[in-house]
């Protein structure tokens, strides 16, 4: 009987085992946590590090955004600069900008409003062609504050040609994944630039040798949400301003809503 049932569980456990088959099951997951994740407003921190030569910091800025769903997809409005609030004109401004943009999104078209909330979900596109696009192998398993995961290498397969332009760069990074071993969540994402890749419709680039870290956080027993993404590179932005240095967001008070509310 014990035979019998390891056999008929056998396949269970291989797949489980099989490292494309967990990064499989982690796209499946994370595309139904984005829908919990829309019933969340949080504060988003971005800290800009310019870095000298010699890997000093030399000047550093912030920007903090409250982050909700206006209307279907998601609005920042700025709240403080340098961790300091803003102006009460800078404030000001920023309410009638939210006012502005409440009243366009609710004039708009059911086609228009279906449109922009495609639009705004179409960054999580590329995770539909990660199972295919790279190479896995599975090199053990990490105790984190989240839980036990599964930690997957990811280097491009050879010859592979992404089906969409926003995952033009796979075959240009490599990764390693952490991934939950209780619910296939992504726990923690490292990634390396191996040649100059582009994002924000080539608005920022990054250098060959970049590394970029997501980690995230369960939240409420219920959703996975960002807590963290570091990026250590020498970038251009708006293919001007080049400089060496560390681009660090950090994600907070997170809080529940009603999204029609």
């Amino acid at each position: 009987m014990r035979i019998l049932a390891l056999i008929v569980c056998l396949p269970a456990i291989l797949a489980a085992q099989d490292p494309r088959e967990i990064v499989r099951r982690g796209v499946e997951t994370d595309s139904k946590n984005v829908e919990l994740a829309r019933s969340y407003t949080y504060l988003q921190r971005l800290e800009l590090r310019i870095l000298d030569g010699s890997g000093k910091v030399k000047n550093t800025q912030t920007q903090t955004w409250d982050v909700t769903f206006l209307e279907g997809s998601l609005y920042q409005r700025l709240v403080a600069r340098n961790d300091k609030p803003l102006s009460p004109k800078e404030e000001k401004k920023e309410e009638d900008k939210l006012s502005k943009m409440l009243e366009q999104r609710r004039k708009e078209t059911p086609e228009q409003r279906q449109h922009r909330i495609a639009d705004s979900e179409r960054h999580h596109d590329p995770m539909k062609e990660l199972p295919d696009a790279f190479d896995f192998r599975l090199v053990g398993e990490e105790a984190l504050a989240s839980g036990a995961a599964y930690v997957i290498d990811a280097t491009p397969k050879p010859g592979y040609k992404p089906k969409l332009h926003s995952a033009a760069y796979f075959p240009k990074v490599k990764g390693r994944l952490w991934i939950d071993k209780t619910d296939y969540h992504w726990a923690k994402v490292e990634m390396e630039t191996l040649d100059t890749i582009s994002f924000g419709g080539f608005l920022i680039r990054l250098g060959k040798g970049g590394h970029l870290v997501l980690e995230q956080a369960h939240v409420n027993q219920e959703v996975w949400l960002p807590k963290s993404v570091t990026v250590r590179a020498t970038a251009r932005l708006a293919l001007i301003k080049g400089f060496h240095g560390e681009l660090i967001i950090t994600f907070s008070d997170y809080k529940k809503f009603q999204v029609d509310s």
